[in-house]
Formats: structure tokens, sequence, C-alpha cells
């Protein structure tokens, strides 16, 4: 079957969460895709549904209703053994928490290998394969320490090459510079664009640190379980922040352009801060065109 362009699609996606007492929505309707080899980040304050959306990509976690289409593989339709192939083949996660990344008793290396052990070839290549990896995120001469050894930026670049052990078509990283230091951060941020550019690979990064936000592409806001907004990198800004490290970012520095996402209903969410500023409070507004232009009054 021919590869499509987007190698994630959502449409409508619904992710209920029930007790015997409560129902919790953490998705409401999400909308969006995401091209094949794109570096894209996610953003949202707690609660908003990203890390809900993050382990439904990585097959942790099934739609209550709308479609996820991921790689051509309808999520919702896949069969247990189908979805462990997909785990496998498909996506790879780096995690915030390194406890989850690296079985603790194993070295650096071994740690690398685990995931290949159900996958074809030899012992002698995956062993190959897995010291290339460390090379690659430059841990090759960490290869025999165990996570007791390593600092947390080392955990977590061993990590990311336990991610890409399988050759996944998929990196899926949750905060992964959430506990490091800003040298630390922005030798994983380097790696990940390397990844991308050289191996074509898709990165989704979900994070609350807006230094790697402004370093990718494309943003994507997530507010009460739907895409609120997007911010889209200006033109000539680019490669700039290329030649930047996160320590040298200027934050208030304008590099992208923020867009409300239109649903397909015709609804909108409006930012908080423009809410604020405008000093929206109630519930109601007015909409009047102007010009070729929308245009919200305050009740």
């Amino acid at each position: 079957m021919k590869e499509t362009k987007d190698i994630i699609t959502c449409d409508g996606l619904v992710k209920i969460y029930k007790t015997k007492e409560i129902e919790v929505m953490a998705l409401s309707g999400l909308e969006l895709t995401i091209a094949r080899g794109e570096m894209m980040a996610i953003i949202g304050k707690s609660g908003s549904g990203k890390s809900t959306f993050l382990n439904m990509l990585g097959g942790l976690e099934r739609p209550s209703a709308g479609t996820l289409f991921v790689d051509d593989k309808n999520m919702s339709l896949l069969t247990e053994e189908e979805l462990v192939t997909y785990k496998r083949e498909v996506v790879g996660f780096v995690w915030q928490n390194n406890s989850r990344n690296l079985f603790p008793y194993l070295n650096a290396l071994d740690n690398v290998m685990t995931p290949m052990l159900f996958c074809k070839g030899n012992k002698e290549e995956r062993r190959e394969r897995a010291e290339h990896l460390l090379e690659l995120v430059g841990m090759a001469d960490k290869r025999y320490s165990t996570l007791k050894q390593l600092s947390g930026g080392e955990q977590q670049r061993v990590a990311i090459a336990i991610a890409l052990a399988n050759q996944p078509k998929i990196l899926l990283a949750d905060e992964p510079t959430g506990a490091v230091d800003v040298k630390t951060a922005n030798r994983i941020f380097d790696l990940f664009r390397k990844f991308n550019e050289e191996m074509g690979l898709t990165i989704v990064i979900v994070t609350h640190d807006n230094k790697i936000a402004k370093m990718v592409q494309r943003v994507v806001r997530i507010q009460d379980g739907k895409i609120s907004s997007e911010q889209i990198m200006k033109e000539g800004y680019e490669e700039s922040l290329r030649q930047m490290s996160l320590g040298e970012l200027d934050l208030s520095e304008n590099t992208h352009e923020e867009y409300s996402i239109l649903d397909k209903f015709g609804r909108v969410q409006l930012p908080e801060n423009m809410m604020e500023a405008a000093g929206i409070e109630g519930k109601k507004v007015r909409l009047e065109v102007v010009d070729g232009n929308i245009v919200v009054k305050k009740e």
C-alpha cells in the first residue's frame, strides 16, 4: 500500500476516562495532521490532553470516538497482536522519567539491545547496531555503565538510543528536556534535529519548555482536549535559530506567527491572553463582519 503524505491524522478524536462516579473527557474532538518527516511540538497546560494524545500515538491508549490513523493504520481497529507489532516497529518513546526508559540492572549497551530481542537479526548484528546508536548519541564511552553510574542527561541520551533501536518511523518525546540543564537540553535537541534531517524521522515533542518550542517549525497548542492554536515559524528565522543554543534564545523575539484553529463546524477557541487583554470575561460575545474580517466584541 502506498504511504500517504501525512503520517498522523486525527478527526474528531475523543478520549473519555470513566470511573464508577465520574467521566473525564481528556480529548474532545481533536483534529490534527502531522506530515511524514516533520518535527513539531505540542504544548498545553496540565490536564489539557497533550499527554493523553501522546499515549494514543504510542499505542498505549485507544480512542473512545473519532478516528486516529498513524502510518496508515486505524488505531481503533488494531488487534492486540497488531498493536504489539505497531509499538515495536512504528514508534519509539522517550519518557521524561528515565526509570521508564532504562532497566537499572543493565548497562547502557544491553539496554539498547533489549528492544531488538523481538526483531530479526543475530546477537552480533544487534550489538553492532546498539554500539552505533550509542556512538550517535555520544555515549559510546559509557556503554558498560549502569543507570546509577550515569547523570540525568546521559540517561536521557541512552533513552534516545533505546527509542531508535528498532528503526521507528516516529519518535515520541515526553518532556525530554524537563529534568536536565540547558547545556544537556541543547545537546538533546541537536540530536533530534540531526535524526529528523538525516534520517527523515518524524518527531513529536510534548513540552513545557518554551525554548524547545521556539526551535521547531510548528507548535500546536492543546486546550480543553482540542487544538486551540498553531504557531508557524516565520520565514527567515529557521537558519538563524539553527546557529543558536537554547541558552542564547530570546523568548521575547516574535519568531512564530500564531493562528487560531477553525474546526470543521466553524468553532474557534479564543486565546486566553487575548481574552484577558480585551477584557472578555463573560460567556457571550458579539460577532461583526467589518471590511471582510470577523470582529469579536465584548457583550
